[in-house]
């Protein structure tokens, strides 16, 4: 039997929801894996790099699944733990550092984006405006961290009102704060995933605003995603009926990220689309959540792959990259 080890921050068991999920996740992997023939140990992961570079020569694992999104709730080391395992000649499932270094912090992501001629709302950073377009409402969001912290009611605020905005978060939350053009319009997320032949885009989904009452941001905020019995959390279900048009092309441009960010394994690309049918790239998620109630397994649920087979699939992927010459 060959051994396997999930690797997860070590306070995603101690952490709020959007942490402590890493670790359904990973119990979720590890039961596939031992049907797929792998042997699997989940490990948590500090910031004692020496540590884990002992646990990696000691256990000698065919392959690794890369769960760390921070290490010790620091979104910005996200990609440490990869570039370890590139060091050691580790194959892991996901993106390489380069890739989760790239696209976890949104500043830096935007500008390649807008570099390559790709459409992403105009962001304002340490004083600096980047984009084009003036707009009323700007939406306050953390540099590094994902999972929508720190994303409320309270994160859309007037173009006067933005850089006042970002310092607050920055003095309440920590980290770095930036301020990114609100687009009203619709939401939608487009799932990716390796395969033999290249990237395969999965069926594009949709988050719906039901019921929002007037004046209420139509957003995807902490709340949404990981208060259970909230307004938010019941009111933004996930559909999978955008128009075919639509679909193929946030696919075509989602397809262009992953090569320009050279993503590997799996990620998501989230839009929103405008009143005019314009679609503007919000983020590039390297290595989404795998977790079986996540939108990237719903999305796979969608194209008809089971969860097994994908999970297989990203193992494969991920020696297959490193047999690479």
């Amino acid at each position: 039997m060959f051994k396997a080890l999930i690797l997860h921050d070590v306070h995603a068991a101690q952490g709020p929801p959007d942490q402590s999920d890493t670790l359904i996740e990973a119990r979720a992997i590890a039961a596939v894996l031992a049907q797929i023939g792998f042997g699997a140990s989940i490990v948590p992961v500090g910031l004692d790099l020496a540590a884990l570079e002992r646990t990696l020569l000691d256990l000698a694992p065919r392959v690794v699944v890369n769960l760390v999104e921070s290490l010790e709730g620091r979104g910005r080391l996200i990609h440490v733990v990869p570039a370890l395992l590139e060091s050691l000649d580790v194959p892991f499932t996901g993106c390489s550092a380069s890739a989760l270094g790239l696209t976890s912090n949104k500043v830096l992501a935007k500008r390649q984006l807008r570099a390559a001629g790709i459409a992403t709302p105009a962001s304002f950073d340490e004083g600096v405006m980047s984009g084009e377009g003036a707009a009323s409402q700007w939406i306050v969001k953390s540099v590094w961290e994902h999972a929508s912290l720190g994303l409320d009611d309270a994160s859309i605020v007037s173009a006067e009102a933005a850089a006042d905005a970002v310092a607050a978060r920055r003095a309440e939350l920590g980290g770095d704060w930036f301020a990114e053009a609100f687009v009203p319009g619709r939401e939608l997320n487009v799932a990716l995933i390796a395969t033999g032949t290249g990237p395969r885009v999965l069926p594009v989904a949709e988050i719906r605003f039901n019921d929002f009452p007037a004046g209420k941001p139509r957003i995807v905020g902490y709340a949404a995603k990981w208060h259970i019995g909230s307004f938010e959390f019941r009111s933004t279900p996930r559909v999978f009926d955008v128009e075919l048009a639509l679909a193929h092309r946030v696919g075509e441009i989602a397809l262009a990220c992953w090569w320009l960010f050279g993503l590997d394994g799996y990620a998501r690309v989230d839009f929103r689309v405008d009143e005019r049918g314009e679609p503007w790239v919000l983020e590039v998620n390297a290595n989404p959540c795998l977790s079986p109630d996540a939108g990237f397994v719903a999305a796979l649920t969608e194209a008809g792959v089971e969860y097994r087979a994908a999970i297989a699939g990203l193992i494969d992927d991920a020696l297959r990259r490193r047999d690479l010459p």
